[in-house]
């Protein structure tokens, strides 16, 4: 168990202006995976002050100091590679299977590339009679989520160094200790005090008080599209720039001369990997009729396949939710599924077998209407919905038929046809044919899942301010 009493404030281990603990519970075993303490208003005052007070010289740093830093904190992350994907998986609950080289790998990977990246702040263009600079945006307070926890911070963090901002971090209350441990080999770099801060807490006092102060220059949250308004308007009347990587309902499209087989498994995985706990997670299969019933069998069988059990053991694909609310949560979509008239395959209960953690099984459903609330609003679950389309056409139209459009996916028999039917579905991201995730793209949503991007020069440009000067 990890135990942490003190908050990393201005480069040190302060003592938190409160005296609140919280526990962090093991989702798989209901026992206590570590201790952190619960900041508040006070303590977000110190850090943003904190912050502020670092910036006028971080900023100024050259961009290859910075990126000596950000080269240092790679090495960091690597040696204990191995130690992050323990904590993750404690307080999360994503097997292990999984969690090194998603939780953690992704992650050193898609930080390492800001090395270079950290170099575009030195460019200067010449248009006409003007000089136009990069600058740092300033002071920047991240609201992270606790599904993935490392992935989300670190898509902020590492952008944010290569420009020259400042932060203050605070994680999500369900799964904070890997941002401690982050705070611990950010202070093993030397980096300098006040860059970097951490301050955890609930998201209705922390992170409410970091969107609406008045010396934060930015707010990045990830999370629901619901408490991303909420941050939105905490932070409107200090005019800040705000970054929202909310909600997802993401279809797969599937044509009638697609590797049938193939794409098929291929949607059920991309849903349960992380026990549906993920914001891109595909979790609309829209099927040709003519191929429907044949998918839904190829479906069944895939998840029926598929291992969920303790997440220590190597063998599970599924873990547990990561709380009991979260469980809850699902239990009661599907419900809601089975009384919109959905029919279920499999699945829709709480694991048989297990004693004690947050288990729900992996469920199907099928002939559901895109109208349906279970495909409409987003579960956060391993629930997929599998959608039967008459021609493309209504394929396209079902599958831009959402509120959200964070990812998408197109699986068909010819990769050019697959690219053109990817070009009209709405969404920041689309996936052809199974192609895998790309650190170095641009990752951000359409609609109501959002606005910015993260990851890739486009995630610098979150992080910049442009000057114009005439001469």
């Amino acid at each position: 168990m990890r135990e942490y009493s003190r908050l990393f404030i201005d480069g040190t281990w302060q003592v938190p202006s409160g005296q609140v603990m919280a526990e962090v519970i093991d989702p798989a075993s209901e026992t206590v995976a570590g201790r952190v303490p619960l900041g508040n208003e006070e303590d977000v005052n110190r850090a943003v002050a904190a912050a502020r007070q670092a910036f006028a010289e971080w900023s100024r740093t050259p961009s290859s100091v910075r990126a000596g830093y950000i080269r240092a904190l790679v090495a960091q992350l690597t040696a204990r590679a191995e130690e992050m994907a323990s904590v993750i998986t404690a307080e999360l609950g994503m097997p292990v299977q999984w969690c090194r080289p998603v939780q953690v790998d992704g992650p050193i990977a898609g930080l390492e590339q800001y090395i270079e990246l950290a170099g575009l702040m030195d460019e200067v263009r010449e248009v006409g009679n003007s000089l136009v600079y990069r600058e740092a945006v300033g002071v920047c307070a991240f609201i992270n989520p606790w599904n993935y926890p490392l992935h989300q911070l670190i898509g902020k963090l590492a952008p944010a160094l290569a420009a020259g901002c400042t932060v203050v971090v605070k994680p999500s209350q369900e799964t904070p200790l890997h941002a401690f441990l982050l705070a611990e080999m950010i202070e093993a770099i030397g980096l300098p005090a006040g860059v970097f801060n951490l301050v955890s807490g609930p998201g209705s006092k922390v992170g409410e008080a970091l969107a609406r102060h008045p010396q934060v220059d930015m707010v990045s949250f990830t999370g629901s599209t619901g408490a991303g308004v909420r941050v939105a308007q905490a932070a409107a009347p200090t005019v800040k720039r705000v970054c929202l990587e909310l909600g997802g309902k993401s279809p797969l499209l599937i044509t009638a001369d697609a590797d049938l087989d193939a794409a098929v498994r291929y949607g059920v995985q991309d849903v349960m990997i992380n026990s549906g706990q993920t914001c891109t997670a595909l979790t609309r299969m829209l099927l040709p009729a003519s191929r429907y019933d044949e998918a839904v069998e190829i479906a069944l069988d895939e998840t029926r396949k598929l291992i969920m059990g303790d997440p220590q053991d190597p063998q599970s694909f599924l873990g547990p939710m990561c709380s009991a609310a979260q469980r809850r949560t699902v239990q009661d979509y599907i419900r809601i599924g089975q009384e919109e008239g959905a029919r279920l395959l499999c699945g829709g209960d709480s694991a048989a077998g297990f004693e004690r953690g947050f288990y729900v099984q992996p469920t199907l459903f099928a002939d559901v209407d895109n109208r349906m609330r279970i495909a409409q609003e987003e579960i956060f679950g391993p629930v997929l919905c599998l959608i039967r389309y008459d021609d493309e056409a209504q394929g396209i139209a079902l599958a831009n038929d959402s509120p959200f459009g964070l990812s998408s996916a197109v699986w068909a028999g010819d990769r050019e046809r697959a690219l053109q039917l990817g070009r009209q579905l709405r969404a920041g991201q689309c996936f052809i044919n199974g192609a895998a995730f790309n650190y170095q793209a641009p990752f951000g949503g359409y609609k109501q899942s959002g606005n910015g991007r993260e990851w890739g020069e486009e995630g610098l440009a979150e992080f910049v301010e442009i000057k114009a000067m005439q001469i």
